[in-house]
């Protein structure tokens, strides 16, 4: 003979208690709603007296084979059946709440000529499409921006990594020529084609020593035996342009920071220099928010889709 289930066995049970009572208040009957749980008719009425043991009360008032609730079964079914309600359509409502993208906060790290230069109509399509969206941007260094990736304080980066960390990932969206700008009255002004030894002459405004440009430069000109004089190190690209446009010196720049509005002379030069792309870095094995997600479809369409190299966008 089996021995009977302990009686914490049944408070452990407490969902399908709530079940079959909910079900037996709304079909009117204990059996029909044993049916409905495809169990015994007596298994819900244990389920039942266990309910009402545990809580104290009398759920329901027994005349024959009908059924009618009590005060507290009245209070109790108002409490329970939203619980019910919510936990059947869970996988609905899950799947529905996993693709929103209708509200939240949306963490970015980048350096100052990814946001002055490269996301301006990114965030300015994507705000007009999702406005209850918050995007805050971390304006840090390369370097500083990894960090935050790898500690979680951010949910991507986005910007220039010649170096990235095994525990990165890189995706290069778009890439632009490391370009010659001078003053448009300089001698340079205006030439289809330079050498870096028709450079070599003249004096350098570049980004402080330990940003990759000034190391690039440096070994390009020593590459040749060139001397470089760096007559001005100055942090930012608009900064810099706008002391080269003063006539303070010449410089090279990455072509990102170039606009129509420029008063300079630009010359690519792509043959002494490698093309610097600007693309999404993320923490492997990190799993994006949809916001994250979507923002990252605005700077490339293309960026999750199957065998597609975002590099050549």
């Amino acid at each position: 003979m089996n021995s009977p289930l302990p009686r914490h066995y049944y408070k452990h049970n407490r969902l399908q208690q709530l079940r079959g009572f909910c079900y037996a208040v709304q079909t009117g009957s204990i059996s029909r709603a044993a049916e409905r749980m495809f169990l015994s008719q007596p298994s819900v009425s244990l389920q039942i007296q266990a309910l009402e043991r545990e809580l104290g009360v009398t759920l329901f008032e027994r005349r024959g084979p009908r059924i009618r609730l009590t005060p507290e079964g009245q209070t109790l079914y108002e409490m329970a059946l939203p619980l019910l309600e919510g936990l059947d359509g869970l996988p609905e409502t899950f799947l529905a709440r996993r693709g929103s993208v209708e509200s939240g906060e949306l963490n970015i790290t980048a350096g100052e000529a990814t946001i002055l230069y490269l996301l301006p109509d990114v965030v300015t399509r994507f705000s007009a499409a999702h406005p209850g969206i918050r995007v805050r941007f971390h304006n840090v260094p390369g370097r500083e921006g990894l960090r935050l990736l790898r500690e979680d304080e951010v949910d991507f980066a986005v910007g220039s990594f010649r170096e990235v960390p095994d525990d990165m990932s890189y995706q290069p969206i778009h890439a632009y020529d490391q370009t010659l700008i001078t003053p448009l009255e300089h001698p340079l002004a205006g030439r289809l084609e330079v050498s870096l030894a028709d450079i070599s002459p003249y004096e350098f405004i570049l980004p402080p020593r330990g940003l990759n440009t000034l190391s690039m430069v440096e070994l390009a000109f020593q590459a040749q035996n060139l001397s470089l004089n760096v007559r001005l190190e100055a942090g930012g690209w608009a900064v810099i342009k706008r002391y080269v446009e003063m006539g303070l010196g010449i410089s090279i720049v990455s072509g990102i920071c170039l606009t129509p509005d420029d008063k300079l002379s630009s010359l690519s030069l792509n043959r002494y220099f490698p093309r610097r792309t600007y693309g999404v870095a993320m923490r492997r094995g990190k799993f994006l928010t949809p916001q994250a997600k979507r923002f990252i479809e605005f700077i490339d369409p293309n960026f999750f889709a199957p065998d597609t190299d975002p590099a050549d966008a």
